[in-house]
């Protein structure tokens, strides 16, 4: 007898549009796997995702600038589709905030972990979780969040060159501009520049003291905080490969026993009150080595699966059990676990007792598709980005060469890491 309520279905919400964010197929199919009925809510257009046999229905997205009752509105829609109630997981930041806002709109169509209201943005906002990691004791790199231009100059004096700028939301961030999450400054006159463009942006510019590259610097853990606090279903790992390089998303991560990345979590999600899924980014830093957190995502990282275990268990399938009082199984384990997302290091992904992010055996669609639908996206993104960068004035010409790289990589800012 299956350990799962299988009469509840799952949605999955995707408000941002990168048709390859694989942590989404990593959803489908364990919970595809598991006899549950998933729908996706979320672009399909060229994405291997729509392949998967695991899907039970796609609906369209709302769209990228939906306003809040809009994405309500969108799935009041699915619900009726579906007709009973489901459990409903975001899986980009934006649907993440957006649905923490509509919880009691939502109900009883879909069920929700029981997390302290407006707590996901708190976290996702970057200026934010500087505060709450101040208050909780977690170690955080210096972060100044300046006003005015001014303001951000003086900033970069006191933390020191190379200083790090992030937006404080960057699920806010206009498309098609040369705005990134995240980016190492070299001089103030960068961090005076991009200050200015602060509403442009749609959040506020923060500036951290840059950590510098060290060996086994890079951590994450991902785990699901159940209805009584106690974390499960994931585990501490090292980003082995990263792209872009050293400031991109994990695609090569190893399960790897870390018993202070653990301690930090679970504190930090106990302090808060938190309930759901959670994916947090650290860095080690080399001289004092300590641990600092960097992000904490509300949501399933896109690398999630690595932490399946001996029963199967991962962060959605744990979510799901737990929202239809369902028992979980006890942990098993399996350090020395590997994810690869393929079209990132295709190498790695030869390996065996390896997780593969587009390959597997029991649904080889999207794996087939991936290829040919990659290589033509790239090609989409390189060529449009060649058409439209202008000759940079000299104040931004850093910034532009620095993201230049990022531009070409077609993926969302949700799905690169935002460690830097």
């Amino acid at each position: 007898m299956s350990p799962f309520d299988t009469r509840v279905p799952a949605v999955l919400l995707r408000i941002d549009r990168n048709p390859f964010h694989h942590g989404t197929l990593g959803a489908v199919r364990s919970l595809g796997r598991a006899g549950i009925d998933v729908h996706v809510v979320a672009d399909s257009t060229g994405s291997p995702v729509r392949r998967s046999r695991f899907v039970h229905r796609m609906h369209p997205p709302p769209a990228p600038d939906a306003s809040p009752a809009d994405i309500a509105l969108a799935l009041r829609r699915v619900a009726a589709r579906v007709s009973r109630p489901a459990v409903l997981i975001p899986m980009d930041d934006a649907s993440a905030v957006a649905v923490d806002r509509m919880r009691d709109a939502l109900a009883p169509r879909y069920l929700l972990p029981l997390s302290p209201a407006g707590l996901a943005e708190r976290v996702a906002d970057k200026a934010e979780l500087a505060a709450l990691c101040e208050a909780a004791d977690i170690p955080h790199p210096p972060t100044l969040v300046p006003d005015t231009p001014a303001q951000a100059t003086a900033a970069v004096r006191r933390l020191g060159l190379p200083v790090v700028a992030k937006w404080s939301r960057p699920w806010l961030l206009p498309t098609g501009t040369d705005l990134r999450s995240t980016a190492v400054l070299r001089s103030a006159q960068e961090a005076n520049t991009l200050c200015r463009r602060a509403e442009e942006a749609g959040s506020r510019l923060l500036l951290q003291a840059f950590l510098p590259p060290a060996p086994d610097q890079d951590w994450f853990f991902h785990g699901y905080a159940d209805r009584s606090g106690a974390v499960c279903g994931g585990g501490p790992g090292r980003k082995l490969r990263a792209w872009p390089r050293g400031a991109g998303l994990t695609a090569v991560g190893r399960w790897t026993p870390n018993p202070t990345v653990q301690v930090l979590a679970e504190r930090l999600v106990s302090a808060l009150g938190y309930r759901g899924i959670f994916d947090l980014d650290f860095r080690r830093e080399h001289t004092t080595g300590a641990y600092h957190l960097l992000d904490f995502n509300p949501r399933p990282g896109a690398q999630f699966r690595l932490f399946a275990d001996g029963s199967g268990l991962d962060v959605v399938r744990a979510l799901h059990l737990d929202l239809t009082h369902r028992p979980l199984p006890p942990p098993a384990p399996l350090p020395g676990r590997t994810f690869v997302a393929e079209n990132y290091a295709p190498l790695a992904a030869l390996g065996s007792g390896t997780e593969r992010a587009w390959h597997a055996r029991d649904d080889l669609a999207p794996g087939a598709a991936l290829w040919t639908l990659w290589s033509r996206h790239v090609g989409r993104r390189v060529l449009h980005r060649a058409r439209r960068t202008p000759a940079a004035p000299a104040a931004d010409a850093r910034i532009v060469r620095q993201t230049a790289r990022r531009d070409a990589n077609p993926l969302s800012d949700d799905e690169k890491a935002s460690s830097y």
